[in-house]
């Protein structure tokens, strides 16, 4: 008979961006709207077009997905001026999702300041992994943290070191070498179902707090489903990765 064998300790917390520690989804799509607009193309995305677009992940093969599907008739000549326009609507809905931010149009989820410094006091090692760009993230964390945002986090892995794109687990892989810990020790959160599959891909529990964007994605692979982090402590926390094996032998 096999003998479960007592887990590590909780060490660290990962924490995905877009849609978990900030609601800012909307901002985005509000952004992308604003870049078509700049640029005189009659796109405009809903919120119900958005929910949709959000199965993929990534900005730029958002685009490249919607254009694929507004004309199916592109062909691979015309692939290198797609590119460059894709990279041209991405520069701007960048630059548009910022400056939203810097006018306070994004803000931190409930609960999500309060757990990150608790976390901290209680010594435990907090990480980012997202396959969003560095300059959409330091944005968004200059404004809700403040500029030495960097120094809450000892590991920090985005577009620009993990290039391929959730569900994919290359971000969490490379989190967990970088923290030079075991999966076992972390918890990850997530929003959406992509990001979930890439946090269970590396082997991480995952605690899944949905958006209006993501609520009807299937969550049944993670640790908990919350509406939000308000009230969850460390010490639930750690209860609840005590649970792991029970719950993954059950």
């Amino acid at each position: 008979m096999t003998q479960s064998r007592t887990p590590p300790a909780l060490q660290s917390l990962v924490f995905d961006v877009d849609g978990t520690l900030a609601d800012s989804e909307n901002a985005h799509r509000l952004a992308f709207n604003h870049a078509f607009a700049e640029l005189g193309m009659d796109w405009q995305w809903d919120e119900a077009t958005y929910t949709e677009l959000l199965t993929v992940s990534g900005g730029k093969e958002r685009i490249a997905h919607y254009w694929h599907q507004r004309h199916p008739d592109v062909k691979a000549l015309d692939g290198r001026a797609l590119a460059d326009t894709v990279a041209r609507i991405h520069e701007l809905k960048t630059a548009a999702y910022e400056q939203s931010v810097q006018q306070g149009a994004v803000q931190l989820r409930p609960g999500v300041l309060k757990l990150i410094e608790a976390a901290t006091d209680a010594g435990l090692r907090l990480a980012i992994a997202t396959t969003t760009s560095p300059v959409n993230i330091a944005a968004l964390m200059r404004a809700a943290i403040g500029p030495d945002w960097t120094q809450r986090f000892q590991v920090i892995e985005d577009a620009s070191t993990a290039p391929v794109k959730k569900p994919h687990p290359q971000v969490y892989l490379q989190t967990l070498a970088r923290l030079q810990l075991p999966a076992a020790a972390c918890l990850a959160f997530e929003d959406s179902a992509n990001g979930l599959a890439a946090a269970t891909g590396a082997g991480l529990a995952t605690i899944v707090t949905p958006t209006r964007y993501t609520a009807h994605q299937d969550f049944s692979a993670a640790l908990r489903v919350l509406p939000d982090l308000s009230g969850v402590t460390v010490a639930q926390l750690r209860e609840w990765h005590r649970e792991m094996p029970a719950a993954a032998s059950a």
